[in-house]
Formats: structure tokens, sequence, C-alpha cells
């Protein structure tokens, strides 16, 4: 059962791909291959659990799936930032994507509330 919006599922799709090609870029720029590696995990990890929460078994499920989705969009922003700190991309160009993430950041944060604050009004009328 699909629960998300077929624009936000291409919106995060586009985002990860935006990071692999920063990824890509990067690493060209001198970026070491662990924390590559490490921008690459969580910018698809992003993607894996929004999916996921796309097809959830439960509110619980959908909650736990977004909430991780947060939590890498967190780590992205900061891989994002180091590459802007040392150089191996130009900031101007990380700009957009990391105010995607944090963009992204608030939809999914409004989107656990508003699940939570469903699951507890709810829970009070049973």
């Amino acid at each position: 059962m699909a629960r998300l919006q077929e624009s936000l599922l291409t919106r995060v799709e586009e985002v990860c791909d935006r990071v692999i090609r920063v990824a890509d870029a990067a690493g060209q720029g001198g970026m070491p291959k662990r924390l590559l590696d490490q921008l690459l995990a969580s910018g698809t990890s992003v993607g894996a659990n929004v999916f996921e929460a796309d097809e959830a078994m439960s509110r619980a499920d959908f909650v736990k799936c977004l909430c991780i989705a947060v939590k890498e969009l967190n780590e992205t922003r900061f891989w994002l930032r180091l590459c802007t700190r040392h150089k191996w991309i130009e900031p101007e160009r990380l700009q957009p994507l990391i105010e995607e993430t944090v963009s992204l950041r608030k939809v999914l944060g409004a989107m656990i509330s508003r699940t939570k604050s469903a699951s507890t009004v709810k829970r009070r009328t049973v």
C-alpha cells in the first residue's frame, strides 16, 4: 500500500542521484575513499528508507523508516559541508543540495509529527 506521493519519491531519488554525482566529483577532487563511501552510504540510504516507508506495514514502521531517513539526511548534510570546508567541491555547487537536504528533513519531520499525533488521537478514542 503506497503511502507517499510520487512527487516526494521523485524528489528523494533526485537527491540520491545528485549525491552520487557529488561523490564522483569529490573523489576526483581528492576526497579520501573512506569519506566518499560514507557520503554515498548516507546519501543513498535516504532514498532506500523513504521508499521502504512508502510500503510500510504499520504506522510505527512508517515512522521508523522516516526517522532513519531524517538521520541519514543529517549525516549527508554533514559530509556535504565537509566537502565544502576541504574544497573538494566548490561551495556554490553544493549549496543547493545542502538546502534540499534541509528542506526534505522538514517535510519528513512534519510527516513524522503528523503520523505520531494521529496515532495518539486514535489511541485516546479507543
